[in-house]
């Protein structure tokens, strides 16, 4: 079945996360993805080593670089230049994370690309945006988290905790791909190309919003307490005999509910206890009765009281425990797949979203370094003669 962009090729020249997590969505809809890499393999081949060989079995490069073409090629040489601009010329969309002066650098901006297919799609990433004066520098995922106020907020006021999962890398990428399919569409219309540009700090600013505006509103400077909710309670992880388990009671009928199972029902004419704010703002007091009723039980028995009580809860999984669980399993969560050099299969997510006619499919494992530069430039009007001219000049 062909994916709702098949016909499409995007040029991936990105990095780490943002980027090529951005393509692998769009290949997982169909597109043809080529991923551009520096010869000998880009700087992020090698993160999280799970495997053995030169062509870096990194855990985030097997997850990131699924359903792509591998290609390798030196786009500031001469020659470089027009192998890239012979792509240009075939491709819908480029996607490159990296710095504005880069992009420029190596004929990667939208006016550079324009000029060899004025329709095109430039899809970037960049840290902190653009019309800023921070707009210059580079930026990961924690420079996200952290400006956000969201690293202030978790843990404890003594030592903020930043989440070891880079969610602002991966919601940058899954936006940027939401805008490159608005860009497809509206290019379908227009028949005009457009730049799209993601930023880590947006989308870390986006998620937060809530936040910021009660901020702005109420002045109410909140500090990180833990786990504990900040607008509901009981809304914490709770440790039970043999491991923890999360809960968070919403609204006044879940909270009822909550009352009556745990042998409080008299809180419920409590007037701290009014509302889910007041709730939260006596979160101390809730989750430590909670605490105390969890204590006694194992996380079995816990979560089947809770959902006797249609309260929402769940087990605190490790990583091994995630990998274990029937429902992931069961549902298609994770598909094992093969990589060379790596013993065994590998636990791939495919594509995180469902369309139940044109699902996203998993077509292709991650490419060895420069895997398909031949068959890429022969497809280019190359001959065997001029590729190994390519490859001795170190352009390939």
């Amino acid at each position: 079945m062909a994916g709702v962009l098949g016909g499409t090729r995007v040029l991936d020249f990105g990095r780490y996360i943002a980027g090529p997590f951005c393509a692998a969505l769009l290949g997982d809809l169909g597109a043809e993805v080529i991923r551009i890499e520096r010869i000998g393999g880009g700087e992020d081949r090698g993160m999280i080593p799970v495997g053995t060989g030169s062509d870096g079995g990194g855990a985030m490069f097997l997850a990131m670089n699924r359903n792509k073409l591998g290609m390798t090629l030196d786009p500031a040489a001469p020659q470089g230049r027009e192998i890239v601009r012979k792509l240009v010329a075939t491709a819908d969309v480029v996607v490159a994370n990296l710095p504005p002066r880069v992009l420029r650098s190596l004929g990667l901006d939208l006016d550079s690309l324009r000029h060899i297919k004025p329709d095109i799609i430039l899809t970037t990433v960049t840290g902190f945006g653009s019309g800023g004066p921070l707009s210059h520098k580079h930026g990961f995922d924690g420079i996200g988290q952290t400006m956000s106020g969201a690293v202030y907020l978790s843990g404890t006021p003594e030592q903020p905790i930043a989440i070891k999962v880079p969610w602002v890398d991966f919601g940058t990428a899954c936006l940027s791909a939401f805008g490159t399919l608005a860009a497809l569409i509206e290019r379908g219309k227009t028949g005009r190309g457009q730049k799209v540009e993601g930023a880590l700090l947006r989308t870390a600013i986006a998620f937060t919003n809530a936040t910021l505006i009660e901020q702005a509103l109420t002045g109410v400077n909140r500090t990180a307490i833990v786990n504990r909710g900040f607008n509901s309670a009981p809304a914490d992880i709770f440790r039970t005999k043999d491991g923890w388990i999360v809960a968070t009671v919403i609204g006044e009928p879940m909270f009822r509910r909550w009352a009556r199972m745990i042998g409080e029902e008299h809180w419920l004419d409590d007037p701290r206890f009014k509302d889910d704010q007041s709730r939260a703002d006596h979160g101390e007091i809730i989750s430590a009765r909670m605490s105390e009723w969890c204590a006694s039980r194992n996380c079995a028995e816990a979560l089947a009281a809770l959902e006797e009580a249609s309260i929402v809860a769940g087990q605190v999984y490790s990583p091994q425990q995630a990998l274990d669980d029937p429902h992931i399993r069961a549902a298609g969560l994770l598909e094992e797949v093969t990589f060379p050099g790596v013993g065994g299969t590998l636990p791939l997510a495919p594509t995180p979203i469902e369309l139940s006619e044109t699902p996203g499919t998993y077509r292709r494992r991650a490419p060895l370094i420069g895997e398909h530069t031949d068959e890429i430039l022969r497809s280019l009007g190359y001959d065997e003669t001029q590729i190994a001219a390519l490859r001795e000049a170190r352009v390939i």
